[in-house]
């Protein structure tokens, strides 16, 4: 007899530990945050087997991870702290935090997760249930609603930017009217009910392709249906249908660049439209393969070369070691009308000094100043060649510049 009721004890419990969810933790009033005092109902909701046993127990339920000793599938509390639940071979539920306050203002927010497209309802709650005036809410520090009496604030269809941290304010007859009073600030999430949708191509056949509108909704809320519609640039091609394929005519498959998607609740709440397709290749389908690598740019002409493409000008650092002829050697010298170190004849300008000194007036000042420095470099190489005749006469006026100190007009004029 024993081993038949150790069997009936067991074997649910090993049977369904694996297929069944966590139970839902709800509770009653449907606020986080309560004054001293008050008490809140906690319900546990998910599956309760009929098993035959000695001492049944349906329900465990936990503060914290402090076992409590009720076991029924609702509890009485009014201990602050993080209450969880858990049914005959299922696992723990999900956690719900309560608040325990003492200040004469409280600001009360919904228990269970608010998912986009939901309803959100806010409550600024005076002491006791006593009337507050001159309500104000706010949203991470800015006023976001205003009432002369108390009211709560709400949202019908709540969206992702009206997450933040709230917080309210108000006066109280005590038994004359009060200075405003704040409550303290609470966080309020709204969840992301379904990820934006992915429009996917995929063959179909010669000629032919198919579309494919992927989307993933929030575990919690799995079984909300959803519909989608497929758009051809800002023409709709197929309207919302519960379908999430579509199949391209064969005229428009060359085209599919050109489609989207959108997926959406059967009432609109929430609406989320896809990018542009992801094609397993520019060719999907009958494209080469060289169209999918795009359009290539036309060379550039010599003449067309970005600046940044074309030779440098020379250095203005001086060079190290410094080769220059001598003046009696015989080599190749430099072509008529152009100075030894000049720029190649692609870079020297085409035009005047003068005439194009406002376009290039940076590029020339610095090929002037090179050959300035190149001047007077090759000016002292040729007095250090030609010894003590180069040296001046001593009876030679010691305030005459050397031919290589002067201005740049004056050493032009000497040369």
């Amino acid at each position: 007899m024993w081993t038949l009721a150790a069997f009936l004890l067991l074997a649910p419990s090993s049977g369904h530990a694996v297929a069944l969810e966590k139970p839902t933790l709800s509770l009653h009033p449907p606020w986080t945050t309560i004054f001293k005092g008050e008490r809140v109902t906690l319900q546990c909701d998910g599956h309760h087997p009929l098993v035959v046993e000695l001492r049944p127990i349906s329900t465990l339920w936990y503060l914290g991870h402090l076992l409590l000793p009720s076991h029924g599938r609702s509890i009485e509390v009014q201990t602050p702290g993080v209450y969880r639940c858990q049914t005959r071979g299922a696992p723990v539920s999900d956690p719900v935090h309560l608040s325990v306050s003492n200040d004469w203002l409280i600001l009360q927010v919904p228990y269970a997760p608010v998912f986009e497209g939901e309803p959100l309802v806010l409550r600024c709650r005076g002491w006791y249930d006593k009337a507050v005036h001159k309500l104000h809410y706010y949203r991470d520090g800015r006023a976001v609603r205003y009432f002369g009496s108390g009211a709560n604030y709400s949202v019908p269809q709540a969206r992702a930017g009206d997450s933040g941290r709230y917080q309210c304010s108000g006066t109280m007859r005590l038994p004359v009217e009060s200075a405003p009073m704040f409550s303290a600030p609470v966080a309020v999430t709204v969840r992301e009910l379904f990820a934006a949708p992915v429009l996917r191509a995929e063959r179909a056949g010669p000629g032919g392709a198919v579309l494919r509108c992927e989307t993933r909704l929030h575990p919690r809320r799995r079984a909300v249906p959803l519909q989608f519609a497929f758009y051809k640039h800002s023409r709709a091609v197929r309207r919302f249908d519960w379908a999430a394929e579509y199949r391209v005519p064969e005229a428009e498959a060359d085209e599919l660049e050109a489609h989207w998607c959108e997926a959406a609740t059967a009432s609109r709440s929430v609406r989320k439209r896809s990018a542009w397709p992801q094609l397993p290749g520019r060719g999907l389908p009958g494209d080469s393969a060289a169209a999918a690598q795009g359009p290539k740019a036309a060379p550039l002409e010599p003449g067309n070369q970005p600046l940044s493409s074309r030779k440098a000008l020379p250095s203005t650092s001086a060079p190290s070691v410094i080769s220059a002829p001598n003046a009696t050697s015989a080599g190749p010298r430099a072509p008529a009308g152009r100075a030894p170190g000049a720029a190649p004849a692609a870079c020297a300008p085409q035009a005047p000094l003068e005439s194009a000194a406002g376009a290039l007036k940076p590029e020339v000042d610095l090929l002037l100043r090179e050959i300035r420095l190149l001047k007077g470099l090759l000016s002292r190489v040729v007095l250090g060649m030609r010894g003590p005749q180069a040296a001046p006469e001593p009876g030679a006026a010691r305030g005459t510049a050397a031919p290589w100190a002067g201005s740049p007009e004056t050493s032009a004029a000497g040369s």
